[in-house]
This record gives C-alpha cells, sequence and structure tokens, in this order.
C-alpha cells in the first residue's frame, strides 16, 4: 500500500530523466569490448586453468590468448573469430590446448576471411551456446531446489556476511549462520581483489579480510550450502561480487557455478576503486546481461555514496543512483524481481528525528520500487565501537526494515569498525534480527505515517531533489557528473582511472556470439 502519496507525474518524471541521462552511456557500452568481455566470452566457450609456470605466479590461461591475441592482430573484431581460426588452423581440440600452444610461442594469431571466418563463427558459437546452456541448466536446478526445500517464511530476507579469507573456514561459518537463521551467505572477497585483472584459479586459503573469488570457491561453497538447505530445510542463498576489472568473467563464473545474488553496481568501481567510468559501463551492461540469463538477483551498491557524504544532504544522489541502475538494468534485460537496489541507514544518530528520517528513506526506495527486491544496508559510518550503541542501533536499522518492507536485511554488527566479527557477533546479531522478526514482522500493516507528518514531506523533498538533479545530469552528461563528484563526492574523470587500457572500440565486423545471443534474450 502507498504510504507517501508520491506524484505519479514526478515519479514519471524522474524515470524519464534518468533514461535519458543512461542513453549516451549505453551507446558507449554498446560501441566498445574490454578484455574482460572477450575473456568472459571465451570462459562461456569452455577455457579453463592457468599457466603454473609463469615466474610472477599462476597466469590464468584465458588472460595468455586475450593477451596475445591483442598483441598479434588487436581485439577490435573480438577475441573469438582469430581463437576459433588458430584452434582449427593447428588441429587443436580445446581453448586450453590453445592457450598451452600459445604461452609456448606456437601461435600466430590472425583475423580469418572467406570460409576460414565462416568456420570460426560457427564453431566459437556453438562453443559459447554450450556454455549458456550450461548457465540455463543451474537456473533450473535454483528453480527446483527452491520449489522443493522453499524460500524463507518471512521477509525480509537475512543476509549475513562470512570473510575469513579461508574457503574451508567461510564453509563452517556459512552453515552455521544458515543453521542460525541466515538465509543468504555472502563470502567476502579479498582486500584489492576488485583491482586484478585476473581471476586467480582454484580454491584459496590466503586471502586479507576476505576469500577470493574464484570459480573452485564458488563450486565449494554452493555445494556446501546445498548441504546445509537440506538440513535447514530452506533454500540458502549464495552472494559473490561481480564488480571490479574482472566483472564479466566473475558474473560468468557465477552463473557457472550457481551463485543466486551477486555485487553489481554501475558506478561503485568508479567511484571507490578508480576504474575507468567507460571501462565499468561496458563490463557492467555485458555482466547484467549474464546475469539476467542466469536469474542472479544484482545488489547496487549506494549504501556506499552515505559513508563518503553525508546521508541527508546527499539522500537524493542515492535516489537518482537507484533510477540508473534501474535503467542500466532494464537495458541489460534485467527484470524487477532480479534488481536489488540498495540503500542504507547511515545518518548520523545524533540528527534530531534521525530515525524518521531513515523511515522516510526507506519508505521512498519501498514505493519507486514495489516490484524490487530492495537490500537495506545497517549503519557503518557511525559506529563508534562502544559495542552497546552499536547493538541498540542495528535494532532500530532492522525495525526500520520490518516496518518499511524491506526485502533484503544485511544484518549489522555490534562490533563494526572494531574487529571483524567473530562468530559470537554473528550469533548476537542474529538474535536481534530474530527478536525484532518476532516481535514486530507485521507492524508495517498497522504503519501509517501522517500525511502532512516529517517522513511525507521528507520523502517528497528527496523526489524532487533528485528530479533537479536529474536534469542537471541530462544537461551536463553523466560522465561529467561523475567526473564533478556528484556521487559520494568522488570526482573521476572518464579518460582517467584503473583499466582504460583494457577498453577497445569495436570494428564494423566485431563479432561476439555471446554478445549477440545475450542481446536477443533481452530484445
Amino acid at each position: 500500500m502507498a504510504l507517501l502519496d508520491l506524484d505519479p507525474s514526478v515519479v514519471a518524471t524522474a524515470r524519464a530523466l534518468a533514461a535519458r541521462a543512461a542513453e549516451p552511456v549505453v551507446s558507449l557500452a554498446k560501441a566498445h569490448t574490454t578484455v574482460a568481455v572477450e575473456r568472459a566470452t571465451l570462459r562461456l566457450a569452455g577455457i579453463t586453468g592457468a599457466d603454473s609456470t609463469h615466474r610472477a605466479g599462476d597466469v590464468p590461461w584465458v588472460n595468455r590468448v586475450i593477451d596475445t591475441v591483442r598483441e598479434q592482430c588487436g581485439l577490435e573484431h573480438g577475441v573469438v573469430l582469430p581463437a576459433f581460426h588458430a584452434l582449427r588452423e593447428h588441429d587443436l581440440s580445446t581453448l586450453t590446448e590453445l592457450a598451452e600452444a600459445t604461452a609456448a610461442g606456437q601461435i600466430q594469431f590472425r583475423i580469418p576471411t572467406g570460409k576460414d571466418l565462416t568456420a570460426a563463427r560457427k564453431a566459437s558459437t556453438s562453443a559459447v551456446a554450450k556454455g549458456l546452456k550450461s548457465v540455463d541448466r543451474n537456473r533450473a536446478q535454483r528453480d527446483k531446489l527452491i520449489t522443493k526445500l522453499g524460500d524463507p517464511a518471512q521477509r525480509p530476507w537475512i543476509y549475513l556476511i562470512v570473510a575469513t579469507g579461508d574457503i574451508d573456514e567461510d564453509v563452517v561459518q556459512a552453515q552455521n549462520a544458515a543453521r542460525a537463521g541466515a538465509d543468504i551467505i555472502a563470502v567476502i572477497r579479498s582486500t584489492g581483489q576488485s583491482l586484478l585483472d585476473y581471476v586467480p584459479e582454484g580454491a584459496t586459503h590466503h586471502g586479507f579480510a576476505g576469500t577470493y573469488a574464484t570459480q573452485e570457491n564458488f563450486r565449494i561453497m554452493r555445494a556446501a550450502l546445498d548441504d546445509v538447505s537440506k538440513e535447514v530445510g530452506r533454500y540458502v542463498r549464495l552472494t559473490n561480487y561481480a564488480s571490479g576489472l574482472c566483472m564479466p568473467e566473475i558474473a560468468v563464473l557465477a552463473g557457472l557455478q550457481r551463485l543466486d545474488m551477486m555485487l553489481n553496481d554501475s558506478m561503485y568501481g568508479i567511484l571507490f576503486r578508480d576504474i575507468n567510468p567507460i571501462r565499468t559501463f561496458v563490463d557492467q551492461r555485458f555482466s547484467r546481461q549474464v546475469h539476467a540469463r542466469a536469474g542472479i538477483i544484482i545488489n547496487t551498491g549506494e549504501d556506499n555514496y552515505l559513508t563518503t557524504a553525508d546521508a541527508v544532504d546527499a539522500a537524493h544522489t542515492v535516489t537518482v543512483s537507484q533510477l540508473l541502475n534501474e535503467h542500466f538494468a532494464h537495458e541489460a534485460g534485467l527484470p524487477d524481481h532480479l534488481l536489488g537496489l540498495g540503500h542504507a541507514f547511515e545518518i548520523n544518530p545524533k540528527v534530531p528525528d534521525s530515525f524518521r528520517l531513515e523511515l522516510a528513506h526507506a519508505l521512498l526506495a519501498r514505493e519507486l520500487f514495489p516490484d524490487a527486491p530492495l537490500k537495506w544496508m545497517p549503519p557503518t559510518k557511525h559506529m563508534t565501537g562502544d559495542v552497546f550503541d552499536g547493538y541498540l542501533l542495528d535494532g532500530f536499522f532492522n525495525l526500520a526494515g520490518v516496518l518499511t518492507g524491506q526485502s533484503i536485511l544485511l544484518v549489522g554488527m555490534m562490533t563494526e569498525a572494531v574487529v571483524t566479527p567473530f562468530l559470537s557477533d554473528r550469533d548476537l546479531a542474529l538474535k536481534s534480527v530474530r527478536y525484532v522478526l518476532n516481535a514486530a514482522g507485521s507492524l508495517a500493516e498497522d504503519f501509517r505515517p501522517a500525511p502532512d507528518g516529517l517522513i511525507v514531506k521528507r520523502a517528497h523533498q528527496v523526489l524532487g531533489e533528485a528530479v533537479d538533479l536529474l536534469e542537471r545530469i541530462v544537461d551536463d552528461g553523466l560522465l561529467n557528473a561523475i567526473a564533478d563528484g556528484t556521487f559520494g563526492l568522488m570526482k573521476r574523470p572518464a579518460d582517467k582511472g584503473k583499466g582504460a587500457d583494457g577498453v577497445v572500440e569495436k570494428a564494423p565486423e566485431y563479432f561476439n556470439p555471446a554478445s549477440e545471443m545475450l542481446e536477443a534474450q533481452g530484445a
């Protein structure tokens, strides 16, 4: 039930402006590819493994092939044409064999023509289609398991983080968290992985404040959560991070290993990891097309803006980003039920009426995006190390989530800003969530903010400020707005940032069967 009496014409104007602001960026993304998109395509086509002989450590075979193709004939036509032509020309059976021969200096890549071109297109299309069929089977398997085991009985779903650095220890913590009531397990990535331009290989045990996102780690954790799902009688979902310089590849690996949610924001890498804006927008479009195919719920990162900007003054920038994320997602084929837009409980608790303002912001998000599984993030910025204050603040956060009908509730920790949480911290945090859900789980049906009260007026004010900002962005251009520090106070010029050298403008004859198949699904 709508509680804010938002003007439908203002809401429609906001969405129309977001579409206009996003369209030049979508056009830019369509006109370019990146090394990560091309690597993701070869992963769909079946390449696996790494070169363990390299002096600097393991180098994924897919990086070997992409780097050599780019050096010898460029990526303007895509990687699959020269790669599959070389596969046939040298009578090799697999892309991994091709990578080994490439590393040995035995392959000279070139763009095929005539019959060779036709053969390369056909072979690469068949290989990529096989990879996408694996993604489709995993989506069907998820649906079967949810039908058999059931979803959690309550909303919001309880989302809990593990971050040990060791995949085996993560499994222990994740299964215990599920037994204690967690519905979604998020495995935090090792510090700095988003800036690696390759995906590590195999199971890992040495991450820093998190565990490396690898295909094998995905497989291990998914299997462990399948086991505990049967034990607890509900399907426990798995989350990781499709962001950073390997966003498209990690999206593909998530689809191949049946992950259920992925952190995937259109601007997070730009603002908070200083990744080149064009690289990010190209990569996020492809990754979202993969997520749409895999039925993976994305989680966007608007909560991060409020850790660097004031949560009251910058509230409208969160709404603007949500509207942009919505448009980018829809354009890539993601429907509303896979669109986990983010927002956060980050107003300074010393601000008068801070809780009422939080309710206004949360209700605004809920009513603007009624069919989206919104992800509500706990307080972090104003956690002081006083665990008693922190526990109380997290309790208010949980109550706000119930009152405003949030979909995904990330469990707050009273030791935020003190230590990486202990198991005992998680137990106490889950106890708080369970108490609020049991005591006030249906309170939303009784909650009616006064039509002329602070909550309703604040929501209207934030929406109006969002429309004003979108008008300025349409006039100035989204890339310029990002460069000017509009979001999260971070200034990121379009021609700067990490990974800029991995962006390639497509030639007229560019060919990528993954892109063609994924475009077709959203048509």
